[in-house]
């Protein structure tokens, strides 16, 4: 059973009560000052402390998307990776996308492809910089819809945070599912969501950096990704059909690529972004003593000493449960200065770093996001 699994919940959950209802139970018996009694009751205690704290790790993992299975937990995950391809075929059926299974979007209709769209789990492999990862793809139902039948969509990339799951955007934060109720009451044009980490190359976070030496991420987001989603489906060719939006390690990543990339991305939105890469042991050495690269990877730096790029962003923050609230507001007024440059912004009374506080902004962001972005 895996990770994620409601099964593996809902025996650690079990296995806690009973312990619970045991302890209570044997502790009677277990009173004696020897040293049997005081090894039991040490062991009981241990136990039922040590389900109990599984259980709510579990829960937590389950509510927030930390990690995606049992070698994720661990540091042992390697199903993913960056692919060198030498005879350039791209993925095994030799496309740069392949679509690997469906399934049903968790909507009123949604078990009729024109009412509730589809989601598909595809994997991607990149043309250019040859980095293979799983994603997610929403098809709204106008996609499938005989009078659409010629019509092409704008695309947006949707990030998870890091370690973050791809998954968790659609079952703990709804991306397809709100998508689809802004566009049945007219809040949002129809946009195909391609659902995705920022971590491409894990278990390393890579800040969706250009590594010196290693994998190319920023242009995997900047060229390889849309390159294959367009080749594949019905995706808008011109300036201003591509949106990203993030949260967290992915919000600072929708900045960075809506920035030194608006000719692909009209429209960046950050959901508690931060503005410079860090370095961790998480990260590794991500410029390998690049001055050039290490500016560039700093959006407060890169706006005041490059030439302000054609895009619109949006950032997000609260008063109160964030910490990037001051650095959120100075980011503001930086942008607010340059002539090219769109910023809007959702700050909120309260509302901690988590999904709750995201499926709160979600919605007006996805709105904010139609309204920037074309069709053709």
């Amino acid at each position: 059973m895996g990770l994620t699994s409601n099964k593996v919940l809902a025996l650690v959950v079990l296995l806690a009560v009973l312990l619970f209802i045991g302890t209570v139970w044997w502790w009677p018996r277990l009173a004696r000052r020897t040293w049997w009694s005081v090894s039991g009751r040490v062991g009981l205690l241990l136990v039922t402390q040590v389900m109990l704290f599984a259980s709510i790790g579990l829960s937590a993992n389950q509510a927030f998307g930390f990690y995606a299975s049992w070698a994720d937990l661990l540091g042992r995950e390697r199903g993913e990776g960056v692919v060198v391809d030498h005879n350039g075929a791209g993925g095994p059926g030799g496309g740069p996308l392949q679509v690997v299974d469906t399934e049903e979007v968790a909507v009123s209709g949604g078990g009729r492809l024109q009412t509730g769209g589809q989601i598909q789990k595809i994997d991607i492999v990149g043309g250019t910089t040859h980095i293979a990862t799983p994603a997610y793809v929403y098809l709204p139902p106008e996609y499938f819809q005989p009078q659409y039948r010629t019509r092409t969509f704008p695309a947006v990339t949707v990030l998870t945070g890091y370690p973050g799951t791809a998954k968790a955007l659609i079952t703990a934060l709804h991306f397809p599912q709100t998508e689809n109720r802004l566009v049945r009451t007219g809040r949002s044009q129809p946009m195909i969501l391609v659902m995705l980490r920022p971590a491409v190359a894990p278990p390393r976070d890579t800040e969706c950096v250009d590594i010196p030496g290693g994998p190319q991420t920023e242009s995997f987001f900047a060229k390889d990704l849309p390159d294959a989603v367009s080749a594949h489906y019905r995706v808008g060719r011109k300036p201003g059909s591509w949106g990203v939006i993030g949260d967290s390690t992915g919000g600072y990543c929708a900045l960075k690529l809506a920035v030194h990339h608006p000719g692909v991305y009209a429209a960046g939105a950050g959901l508690s972004p931060y503005y410079k890469a860090p370095i961790d042991r998480t990260t590794g050495d991500l410029f390998r003593g690049d001055k050039a690269l290490r500016n560039a990877a700093d959006l407060r730096w890169y706006l005041k000493h490059k030439p302000a790029p054609d895009t619109s962003l949006l950032v997000t923050s609260s008063k109160v449960g964030e910490s990037n609230y001051k650095a959120t507001l100075g980011f503001i007024d930086l942008v607010k200065s340059k002539r090219l440059t769109r910023i809007s912004s959702i700050i909120l009374d309260s509302g901690g770093h988590n999904f709750n506080t995201w499926r709160r902004e979600i919605p007006a962001t996805l709105q904010w996001i139609s309204g920037r972005l074309s069709d053709r």
